[in-house]
């Protein structure tokens, strides 16, 4: 059943945990092409400060940076170039830590309740008692259309349809339909869900300060002064709003030194991986890949020996997640 469908792999995690580096290698392993889900990626001239990759990713340099790009943006243009590439007979793989990109493309845009902890924990708790099974027959009385799409043990999907009827009386279906009648990607594709970061707080931190300053001296200053000269661009786009271009713009309208600029951006950019961490705490169906100083693979000292067998990298990790074979 779920397994005639086309897999889509997500791979997300904090700046500077190694995103790219892992998408590249499971792209020659599983013959992938990349799509980026970065806000910075998507506008021509910012290069150095988003670290645009050589690689070749789709959703890059598609918009000037006088131009806005939203979240709908992104998933209209996502679901087109992830159909292309399914079509083209490989496996596409959404790849950055836009957070707000990922979560409108992977459950929609529609205006339906939010998140309702104590909802979920009741459901939570009848699916101890009785099965995830038995929860997929209450949402088939309640949403029989909305239980044909979702398989009977997927418990993320499930959870969430039968909290949305119960927190508002209208079925997901319903609500999906008013807005448009959005498919999501999981009732099209099989969606493998990793995120990468590394296990110390302070590695991460390390990481941050030092491509920052590789970025100042591969000439980050003097890109951002040439977006500052066009003059048609200003502080309130969301271009300019990107970490490391807004503090370094900032610092060419004189209001505070180089020094300084570097600092803040090296600050707002340990914040953005904070914000990011969180979300991804949060983040249901997510296979982790923690990583060590070396950036190899983290192994917890309580596990089980055996999984020693996937190898010390991040890549046999991530091989080992796309072999499961999920719901």
């Amino acid at each position: 059943m779920s397994t005639a469908r086309p897999t889509l792999i997500c791979l997300m995690g904090p700046t500077a945990s190694g995103k790219t580096d892992l998408a590249i290698q499971l792209a020659g392993q599983r013959d992938c092409e990349l799509v980026s889900v970065d806000s910075a990626l998507v506008y021509r001239g910012l290069d150095i400060g988003s670290a645009k990759p050589d690689y070749p990713h789709q959703l890059v340099d598609i918009r000037d940076p006088s131009q806005a790009y939203s979240a709908a943006d992104f998933v209209a243009d996502a679901t087109r170039v992830v159909a292309e590439i399914t079509a083209r007979g490989r496996t596409p793989l959404l790849v950055g830590g836009t957070m707000l990109y990922f979560k409108a493309f992977l459950e929609g845009l529609a205006a339906m309740p939010a998140a309702d902890p104590d909802i979920r924990r009741e459901i939570e708790a009848e699916a101890a008692t009785h099965g995830w099974p038995w929860v997929h027959e209450r949402l088939a009385e309640v949403d029989p259309e909305a239980a044909a799409r979702i398989h009977p043990n997927h418990s993320q999907r499930l959870g969430r349809a039968l909290e949305v009827y119960r927190a508002s009386g209208i079925p997901i279906s319903q609500w999906q339909r008013e807005q448009g009648g959005q498919t999501l990607p999981g009732d099209q594709y099989r969606v493998i869900q990793l995120a990468i970061c590394p296990v110390s707080r302070a590695v991460l931190h390390q990481r941050i300060t030092d491509r920052f300053q590789q970025m100042m001296g591969m000439g980050f200053l003097a890109e951002v002064e040439k977006l500052w000269r066009r003059g048609d661009l200003n502080a309130d786009l969301p271009a300019i709003r990107a970490v490391g271009y807004r503090q370094l713009w900032e610092h060419l309208e004189g209001h505070y030194s180089l020094d300084e600029a570097v600092m803040r951006a090296v600050a707002a950019t340990r914040q953005l991986a904070k914000r990011q961490l969180t979300w991804l705490r949060k983040w249901p169906d997510l296979n982790w890949i923690h990583t060590n100083e070396a950036g190899n693979r983290a192994l917890d000292p309580l596990s089980d020996p055996e999984e020693a067998g996937f190898g010390l990298t991040p890549l046999g990790l991530a091989l080992n997640y796309l072999d499961q074979a999920p719901l």
